[in-house]
């Protein structure tokens, strides 16, 4: 197969881990790195591929098969429009947009256009969430329950000295539990219903530092989700997993899915159940499969290359971003209101 030629558009912190993923990765190599900073154009030197200032020199250009959208989110629709209407498959970066109103017109143009829109949770790509969905569907847990997600860890005080991390648009449940809330809507299924507090106590920004969640799913399974980026603690996935390097990693859980017949933690995929008769006085047993490995970011391009070369479905779609969206926005809107918010289909 033909290595897809994707481009990169941002050159920062997310678009640099996209690029380092795609040296890795199977079938896919970088054409270009779009971004009008001075330094990217140094950095895309170094990495002996052409610099552009914007989406719509790199399209003239013709140089490559699809792109990875790794700009500000504010800018992800529009981006996103322009490589739909040239015809390019494009990664858009989570989240699709910063509200689900810009991100439906995204989604429609797509599917209106017959171009494959994907979006960046990339999660969905790591084979120990993929072997986890395969146990649920098994049954091995019987029928979903309930569910809890942990999301603590602490953000240094230099990281909100950039002015956007402080401001409405950034927080922890836009910008990291939006992961989360992916992932508990493939594992475990839709979400009808949320309520939700949220609390600025501890910096005082514009946006929360804190928040609890509560989920109703269709399937009539209810969780919670508490988030804070205040307390320096184990229980995350950035630090449990050992995805990036860049956290150090630790031993514990940060999600917990029970059900009729046992109850599975993430990410060590220990499965907890009576081996005899179900009962608070039967003794009970666990069960570690093995833990399959892979870098989640190099199997997301790979997988985005096949979409490209071999018209293969992204496995998270846009239209799979927008339902995620819906369910951040409908959390701020429960915070913000005090009450609990219905999901619309």
């Amino acid at each position: 197969m033909t290595a897809a030629r994707i481009a990169v558009a941002g050159a920062g912190l997310i678009g640099r881990r996209h690029v380092a993923a795609m040296v890795q990765a199977k079938d896919a190599r970088l054409a270009a790195i779009i971004d009008p900073m001075p330094a990217a154009a140094e950095y895309a030197a170094t990495l002996g591929v052409p610099c552009f200032a914007g989406l719509d020199a790199m399209v003239a250009a013709g140089v490559a098969d699809g792109v990875i959208l790794a700009t500000p989110n504010g800018l992800h629709v529009e981006g996103g429009l322009t490589c739909v209407r040239a015809g390019l498959p494009v990664l858009v970066e989570k989240p699709l947009a910063t509200d689900v109103a810009s991100a439906r017109v995204l989604v429609e143009a797509a599917e209106s256009a017959g171009v494959p829109v994907a979006t960046g949770h990339h999660r969905r790509h790591n084979p120990l969430i993929a072997a986890a969905k395969a146990m649920i569907e098994a049954g091995e847990i019987g029928t979903p329950v309930s569910v809890h997600a942990m999301f603590w860890l602490i953000k240094p005080d230099d990281y909100f000295d950039v002015a956007w991390r402080r401001e409405p648009g950034a927080g922890p449940v836009l910008l990291n539990l939006i992961h989360d809330v992916d992932l508990l809507r493939y594992l475990v299924g839709e979400i009808a219903a949320v309520q939700a507090v949220q609390s600025n106590a501890v910096r005082g920004h514009a946006v929360e530092d804190t928040a609890v969640i509560a989920f109703e799913f269709a399937n009539g399974a209810l969780g919670t989700a508490n988030v804070s980026d205040t307390i320096p603690a184990p229980w995350s996935w950035e630090l449990t997993t050992g995805e990036n390097p860049a956290y150090p990693q630790t031993t514990e859980a940060c999600y917990m899915i029970g059900g009729t017949l046992g109850a599975l933690e993430l990410p060590s995929g220990r499965l907890w159940h009576n081996p005899g008769e179900r009962g608070w006085w039967q003794p009970l047993a666990a069960r570690i499969s093995p833990r399959p490995s892979g870098d989640p970011l190099v199997l997301q391009i790979e997988q985005f290359a096949r979409v490209i070369t071999a018209a293969e479905p992204p496995l998270v779609s846009a239209r799979e971003g927008l339902r995620t969206l819906a369910v951040i926005e409908a959390i701020k809107t429960a915070a913000r209101d005090g009450r609990r918010v219905q999901l619309l289909n």
